[in-house]
């Protein structure tokens, strides 16, 4: 039996493909092992996000080469994909984001005929391509890939270019594979993808009438959206959300930056003002929800009084957690062209501040919780304590040893950042 390790970098998307594979690879009688073990097969499933991202990619591969000469190493996903010229010796699959759900095939059809195999990523990227999970062995929380590419290009963004144009699952394969998730003992079910509120936009559906019949399925306890644009939190979403308790307290909405000027400068499709008040709408449907959402520092043209800007905004926001990035030039972008760039020092400054501002935001969002009873979903016992999130994503710690995948109440006693502790 042929061994095979599995290396994931970037998004929950990638994620999900690579648990695929694994068991795609399980059904075809690999066993998984460790991907720093020598292994016969190495899969890297790439990222391209930024260019630390691009950086760990190449590393990583050459790692899987150095360490088995002989073994098939795949790079797949989306550094492939917007990097088309890429070549590394010893490198036998190269493939992008199309038929990574072929991967087995062409492995076996690499080890048949000894051929590097070069596949996939220049071809159009038009349908869904179907995948299905019934089980995540190590996790007590399971991802379900509704959706893949964007149509939003905004200016500072690749992910456009290397996964295509938006499509979706059909409506009848997402609800199987989360019944199939359930029934497997699955409490809590991640919806993904690039672009998740634009689920349906390609079908005869909506992400409303999805999010309407996935709240009914009978031992879904929680539903949470991985992240979702302001623009595409309308009413009938909105809805879902103010009449089930299945979709838990916490939304991931990014802003990318707290200033008029920069969010049209990078093609983002709202102001200020509209995001402001689809906040303001959420939190009277549900006052203690949990926003977080991403902040891009360092964009070209981000003056000083900008970022300042940005960091009132976040403040004004009470956002529950800032993901902070400094700014990424991504060649082919239209931010890649735009005049403004700032020194690398400056976005490292920049993004440092505002990492001390999440904190801050984060502390004061746990805190409101003293006292209070929460749920907790148990996953792992570590050094006596049982470490878990409540729907809210309150990192909670308990001091006594708990099953994981345990839904339990617990009283919080005080906050010790990053985590609540409970009594």
């Amino acid at each position: 039996m042929k061994t095979a390790g599995i290396y994931t970098l970037g998004c929950k998307v990638n994620t999900y493909e690579s648990e695929y594979v694994a068991n795609e690879l399980k059904k075809n009688n690999y066993i998984i092992k460790d991907f720093n073990d020598s292994c016969d097969v190495y899969i890297i499933n790439t990222c391209t996000v930024t260019n630390n991202s691009d950086s760990k990619s190449r590393k990583i591969i050459r790692q899987a080469i150095k360490r088995n000469p002989k073994a098939c190493v795949v790079a797949m996903g989306c550094f492939i994909a917007a990097n088309k010229d890429y070549h590394e010796q010893g490198l036998d699959i190269i493939l992008g984001n199309k038929d990574k759900n072929k991967v087995v095939e062409l492995i076996d059809e690499y080890f048949k005929y000894k051929k590097q195999i070069i596949d996939s990523y220049n071809k159009r990227l038009d349908e869904f391509e179907d995948m299905k999970i019934i089980e995540f062995p190590g996790r007590t929380r399971a991802f379900v890939k509704i959706q893949d590419g964007c149509d939003n290009f905004c200016s500072y963004c690749i992910i456009p270019f290397a996964r295509g144009k938006c499509r979706s699952k059909k409506e009848e394969d997402v609800l199987d594979e989360v019944t199939s998730l359930v029934k497997n003992g699955y409490k809590e079910v991640v919806l993904t993808g690039i672009h998740t509120g634009g689920y349906g936009n390609d079908l005869d559906t909506s992400f409303a009438d999805l999010l309407n019949k996935l709240v009914k399925i009978e031992g879904l306890e929680r539903l949470r959206i991985s992240s979702i644009e302001c623009t595409e939190l309308k009413e009938d979403v909105l809805d879902v959300l103010r009449n089930s308790k299945v979709i838990v307290d916490h939304l991931h909405i990014p802003i990318q930056a707290g200033s008029d000027e920069i969010l049209k400068a990078m093609n983002r499709k709202f102001d200020l003002k509209s995001y402001k008040e689809k906040i303001e709408e959420i939190r009277s449907i549900r006052p203690d929800i949990s926003i977080s959402t991403d902040v891009i520092v360092g964009f070209p043209g981000e003056t000083d009084e900008l970022f300042e800007k940005t960091i009132e905004t976040c403040r004004e926001m009470k956002f529950s957690k800032l993901h902070v990035f400094p700014y990424s030039e991504r060649q082919g972008t239209k931010a890649s062209r735009m005049s403004g760039k700032l020194p690398g020092d400056v976005k490292k400054e920049r993004a440092r501040k505002l990492i001390e501002v999440s904190e801050e935001l984060e502390t004061k969002y746990m805190e409101k919780f003293v006292g209070k009873e929460v749920e907790v979903l148990t996953e792992e016992n570590k050094d006596g304590f049982t470490l878990g999130h409540t729907g809210n994503f309150l990192h909670v710690k308990i001091p006594r040893e708990i099953n994981h995948n345990e839904l339990i109440k617990v009283i919080i006693d005080k906050v010790e950042y990053p985590y609540c502790i409970s009594k």
